[in-house]
């Protein structure tokens, strides 16, 4: 086995592809929530404008949807590196001074969403313990405010898995990347798209 195949069968490598299909399940999660409001919004449209029959506690469950939409997707957005980044500086960085800026910010971003974690969870815990329910219709609250952590704690593992990736190349930056987002330009960003909707292939008429 090479050094470069080594990620592999590291412990890290394997957290990695166990993680990877959760992503992509939370992902498609907040994209149904997205997708199931805007139905419920064109329902709520008809209904209210055309019969006079709103939507009872359309608002409450606007709200409710807020966390899912928000956070479910964050773990795999940081997986493909979509979040706002500063990739003009990033992009002038080479070798170890790139990867060394890369740790930092793992490091950095560890470190807050374990804070939010920690608080989101004492959140969830207020909400269900008094039964706290929505103002309207008083639909449960605590399933919405459950979603943060447990989205929080997809995200950090994506961050971990980043952080090894990046101390791995830079200690040595002539290894293969692995777990880690790589600056592209926007030809790299569309074929990984296209790689993400249609598989390994690339080929949409495959």
């Amino acid at each position: 086995m090479s050094i470069n195949d080594g990620w592999a069968g590291s412990p890290v490598g394997k957290l990695e592809r166990l993680v990877k299909p959760i992503e992509d399940f939370s992902n498609f999660a907040a994209a149904l929530a997205i997708f199931s409001l805007m139905l419920l919004g064109t329902a709520q449209i008809i209904l209210r404008s055309v019969f006079n029959s709103p939507i009872a506690g359309y608002i409450d469950m606007v709200e409710l949807s807020m966390a899912g939409m928000a956070f479910l997707g964050a773990a795999y957005c940081q997986r493909l590196g979509a979040h706002i980044r500063m990739e003009i500086l990033l992009g002038l960085l080479r070798g170890r001074w790139l990867w060394g800026v890369e740790v930092f910010g793992s490091t950095v971003a560890l470190s807050v969403i374990g804070v939010l974690i920690w608080y989101s969870w004492g959140h969830f815990l207020r909400s269900y313990g008094l039964g706290d329910t929505t103002m309207d219709a008083e639909f449960p609250v605590w399933p919405s405010k459950l979603l943060v952590p447990i989205a929080f704690s997809l995200w950090f593992l994506r961050l971990f898995i980043q952080l090894v990736g990046s101390v791995r190349l830079f200690l040595d930056p002539t290894l293969t990347p692995k777990g880690v987002a790589l600056v592209q330009d926007a030809a790299s960003v569309a074929q990984d798209e296209i790689h993400e909707t249609f598989g390994d292939t690339g080929n949409p008429s495959a």
